[in-house]
């Protein structure tokens, strides 16, 4: 049977995850993999899982395992409402839905606001993900200028003022993928502008929990209330097997949120829920998380200290206050997808920065690099692997433009 001929227009948008097939080659025992936004798997509470199941068991009963509503399971959100006044962001339970990660909120947003050519103003570079949870309903792309500090709020302004836009989706603090953070005063401006505007903005803020140096910064929801929906995830700090993530939304909106994933899934696993319930309840995670971040922290520093020992002349990178990403620019004429097959052959993995552009011809000089997941020395093994693909690829670009002029 020929199924192409019953599948619907949108999925001409619809692509296999990038990251996804790179990660099945990076997940080989012989490949180093500095690719996927992957957790410490040490800093997961597997040894209290077991203490953390009894205890919601103990206290939910069998409510642990029934359907539940699609909201969220009503003693998360109320245990979520203190994990959120400490960023910044000042919510009652009924204001909080959870979702199924927080790609779960991304699609849903896509359903409910957007329409055929709609435009989407994104950062360039934007997260994967977003761009993957949006494609489907198929809307057009617009970049918004970001510079070493981030987002660029003059280049927002001009867009909202040049185009009917949709709605902006930004990551602003360790953004993924390049681990910039908006600085407070650009915060204020992109609030301004939102305001100004009528605009709405999705601040994606998966990360914030994961500083390793400098002070926090507020979330633009607390700037701007009733312009932005604020999504995060106990993914980075938690387990990212449980798929728990939420969504703090403008009333009206959050009500279409909730209609729109009745269809889709009912409800976010209600076991995941009582068990993050009682892993925020029980303090167990302001307890793990200093050493977590201790942690991330040496392993951030032992990839920054890599780059700096092998990085050929002409490459620069991030040095992000926290988060899971280093961003490395190369010179113009570097090709890091033709670099990923090269180092791939010696046995080390990242994600070649261009998919992570809404404009496919931009990033080819630019890659994503994870820190979390790899150990110190092995961070240090692989860059100095990566040097040599570099050294490789230099070369054979060298003798192929030879060959040429021959």
């Amino acid at each position: 049977m020929d199924f192409s001929r019953l599948l619907a227009d949108r999925t001409k948008g619809m692509e296999a995850s990038a990251i996804r097939e790179i990660l099945k080659v990076a997940s080989s025992p012989d490949v180093i993999s500095l690719a996927g936004g992957l957790p410490a798997a040490e800093t997961f509470p597997v040894d209290e899982l077991p203490d953390l199941l009894r205890a919601a068991l103990d206290r939910y009963g069998s409510a642990a395992l029934q359907y539940d509503a699609s909201e969220g399971f009503g003693p998360l959100r109320e245990a979520l409402v203190p994990h959120l006044a400490a960023r910044g962001v000042t919510a009652t339970a009924d204001d909080i839905l959870i979702t199924s990660g927080s790609q779960g909120a991304l699609d849903g947003l896509g359903k409910v606001l957007l329409s055929r050519g709609d435009i989407v103003a994104v950062e360039a570079p934007t997260y994967l993900g977003a761009l993957q949870a949006f494609n489907p309903y198929q809307p057009a792309y617009v970049e918004i200028e970001t510079d070493d500090d981030g987002l660029v709020p003059v280049s927002l302004d001009r867009i909202l003022e040049d185009q009917r836009v949709k709605f902006v989706y930004a990551v602003p603090t360790f953004q993924n993928p390049t681990g910039r953070t908006l600085s407070m005063g650009r915060r204020r401006q992109v609030a301004e502008i939102l305001q100004r505007h009528d605009a709405l903005l999705v601040e994606d803020d998966p990360y914030s929990d994961l500083r390793y140096v400098g002070e926090p910064v507020a979330p633009v929801k607390s700037l701007a209330p009733d312009h932005v929906v604020y999504l995060s995830t106990l993914s980075k700090t938690f387990a990212p097997g449980l798929r728990v993530g939420l969504c703090v939304a403008p009333v009206e909106l959050q009500r279409w949120l909730v209609i729109a994933r009745q269809g889709v899934d009912l409800h976010t696993t209600t076991l995941s829920q009582a068990l993050a319930a009682e892993y925020i309840r029980g303090g167990l995670l302001d307890a793990r998380l200093p050493a977590t971040i201790a942690l991330y922290r040496a392993r951030r520093q032992a990839l920054i200290d890599a780059l700096e020992a092998y990085m050929p002349e002409g490459f620069r990178w991030t040095q992000p206050e926290g988060g899971m990403f280093i961003w490395v620019t190369g010179p113009r004429d570097l090709d890091t997808e033709r670099l990923y097959a090269a180092a791939i052959a010696r046995g080390v993995a990242f994600v070649p920065g261009r998919f992570f552009f809404a404009d496919p011809s931009q990033g080819r000089s630019t890659l994503r690099m994870n820190f979390t997941a790899a150990e110190p020395d092995v961070i240090r093994e692989a860059i100095r692997l990566l040097a040599d693909a570099i050294h490789e690829t230099s070369r054979d670009s060298t003798q192929g433009v030879v060959a040429d002029e021959r």
